[in-house]
């Protein structure tokens, strides 16, 4: 069969590059796919086909963020390559920030499927469980009605492809009841790279406390840098804290203020953007991966990643990481969103027993394990099968 998969892609820096990677590379690997026609956002730079089987891609370089032509530009791609099925992998920014690039982006899946072509809808958030003032969108009300209504026929439109997927099971009972559908169905997000014999052991040398992201609206920092000051009073450990990540770019410039804000304190560290090639060793390095959020919009990959290179988590007790713990089978230390002395008690409740944070580790490796991305292939095959 031959796959088209429409998404950002290394080294593009828009939402979602990192989950097309690893769509593309399992893709590839499995044997019903004879081409996956890769149809992605223009870069600079190549692609990042560092994988196996990878002359089976075909890259178009046919959409840009923001842009009023990507609509047409993609459906002119798709009338010449003639695919057998069409991959989405979306937000509702994925195509732009600016309302009718978004909007018109978010069109495509309908009016190829008018075409005749068969589509299939990956929603990673959907609109009716997102909070848009904590994700950084509007503090109005009256705009997030306005943004509510347009998400609400947004999302109408998305469910004419043939199908829809999202990865929490709530969302399907969500978008069921209120859009009267039977067409969304659920594959969950799947882990990227599960380590055959991750070291569940701590690494020597300062314990690192690590949160992984985009920062500013709904994922601040200052909690984690607030709390770790905390434990340092009564813990001996040496500890840091790596910020690894950007600005969302709704709060450009939030990283850099936290920096003077936080100049004095020791151990503090910033990475920047994390290219693909280094999350291993940022995860592997840590001792704790954190959720500094106060909100969520989705499924989490960050935690799926912990899972994958067997790390114990702590997170709020709250939205979306509420549910993946309880259909999926992560665990962790949770915490109040709001104080940074009930994350302190979460850090040093796990620093302090390192067999619970072995048992926390290994429960996130087996998680992860359950829902490779090979996995998630195949379920998106069968997905593309059950089109008639």
């Amino acid at each position: 069969m031959k796959v088209a998969l429409v998404t950002a892609f290394p080294p593009s820096k828009v939402t979602l590059n990192e989950y097309g990677y690893h769509l593309a590379k399992n893709f590839v690997q499995n044997e019903e796919v004879s081409e996956l026609l890769l149809l992605s956002d223009k870069t600079s730079e190549p692609k990042q086909l560092d994988f196996d089987k990878k002359e089976k891609v075909k890259v178009r370089d046919c959409w840009e963020f923001n842009s009023y032509t990507s609509f047409f530009s993609i459906i002119k791609a798709v009338r010449q390559e003639k695919p057998d099925y069409i991959l989405f992998n979306l937000q509702f920014v994925k195509f732009g920030d600016k309302k009718i690039p978004s909007a018109l982006g978010l069109l495509l899946p309908m009016f190829l499927r008018l075409f005749g072509y068969k589509t299939v809808v990956l929603l990673h958030n959907i609109m009716e469980q997102v909070d848009l003032e904590k994700a950084g969108f509007t503090e109005s009300k009256i705009m997030q009605a306005i943004y509510n209504f347009i998400g609400t026929n947004l999302t109408r439109c998305l469910l004419k492809a043939n199908r829809l997927a999202v990865t929490i099971h709530k969302y399907v009972d969500i978008l069921n009841a209120k859009y009267k559908t039977k067409n969304v169905v659920l594959i969950p997000h799947g882990t990227f790279e599960t380590i055959k014999e991750p070291n569940f052991e701590a690494k020597t040398g300062p314990k690192q406390i690590m949160a992984f992201g985009k920062f500013g609206t709904y994922k601040k920092v200052e909690i984690l840098i607030d709390a770790v000051e905390i434990v340092r009073k009564t813990n001996p450990e040496a500890l840091e804290v790596v910020i690894a990540g950007t600005d969302s770019p709704n709060t450009p410039g939030y990283l850099e203020s936290v920096k003077q804000k936080y100049k004095d304190v020791p151990g503090l560290i910033f990475t920047g953007y994390v290219e693909e090639n280094d999350v291993e060793r940022i995860f592997t390095d840590s001792t704790i991966v954190v959720f500094p959020y106060t909100s969520t919009t989705g499924s989490s990959g960050v935690l799926h990643q912990a899972g994958s290179y067997g790390k114990a988590v702590i997170m709020p007790d709250l939205g979306d990481l509420a549910l993946l713990v309880k259909d999926e089978g992560y665990k962790g230390e949770f915490f109040d969103s709001e104080s940074a002395s009930s994350l302190a008690k979460a850090i040093d409740k796990i620093l302090s027993n390192d067999a619970y944070r072995m048992e926390l580790a290994k429960t996130n490796y087996e998680a992860a394990s359950a829902l490779s991305m090979d996995k998630i292939i195949d379920i998106y095959i069968k997905c593309f099968k059950s089109i008639k």
